[in-house]
């Protein structure tokens, strides 16, 4: 499924907050384009997971920093629950 320009997860949906940082992460967003689907869901699933606007917000930029860096699944984490 493609929302906004960007593809998103099997289960979840591509959060603005998350979607708006790959926009503006052009080498991010090129990964981004090339995982599977079910890697996408369980990158936003990792994102969206923690419960304060802090977390949230130190897992998006991790993200972004390893998905330019070639990492295409979240280490160490047992993964989305929601497959």
């Amino acid at each position: 499924m493609v929302e906004k320009g960007l593809a998103t997860g099997t289960v979840h949906t591509l959060p603005d907050d998350f979607r708006k940082a790959l926009i503006a992460n052009p080498a991010a967003r090129a990964l981004w384009g090339n995982i599977t689907p079910l890697a996408r869901n369980e990158w936003i699933c990792w994102v969206t997971s923690g419960k304060k606007a802090e977390t949230r917000s130190i897992r998006i930029n991790k993200a972004l920093s390893k998905l330019k860096g070639g990492i295409r699944r979240p280490c160490c984490w047992a993964g989305c629950i929601h497959r």
